[in-house]
């Protein structure tokens, strides 16, 4: 369970990042990339929440310090500065890109271990990364 203790972590620093990009993105297509982190750090606390609940009823006590979540994360934070429309873009993709490559690792060892609820947990979150790395590699174009 330390991975998915790694992965709450991470979502717990990206719902922060989060909110730092979407208080501090200028520039042309403002509104839009404005509105958009919002509703990924909406969605990144909707998993961060449903991963702790997930450690819970597996028996394992979460992370709930922001001292122990920055340890275990792999996501960086970035310092708050105004941020361009395209930077937030590539932050986002990679970001989310780790994410994705942590959440279907976490659901194939799951699978092995034949934790359907978990699959199926993860294999959502998976989709969700899917869908948004495609809209922001569209929008990179």
């Amino acid at each position: 369970m330390q991975n998915i203790q790694k992965y709450l972590s991470n979502l717990a620093v990206l719902n922060v990042k989060l909110h730092n990009l979407h208080w501090n993105v200028v520039g042309v297509n403002f509104v839009a990339i404005h509105n958009f982190t919002e509703s990924l750090y909406d969605e990144a606390f909707a998993h961060f929440d449903d991963v702790a609940e997930f450690l819970k009823m597996n028996d394992v006590t979460p992370l709930s310090r922001v001292k122990d979540y920055l340890e275990h994360a792999s996501i960086e934070e970035v310092e708050p500065k105004e941020f361009s429309t395209q930077e937030v873009l590539k932050i986002l993709v990679a970001d989310l890109s780790l994410l994705k490559t942590d959440a279907t690792a976490i659901r194939n060892a799951l699978d092995e271990k034949s934790n359907f609820v978990g699959v199926a947990l993860f294999e959502a979150h998976v989709a969700k990364y899917d869908k948004h790395l495609w809209f922001l590699k569209s929008m990179l174009k």
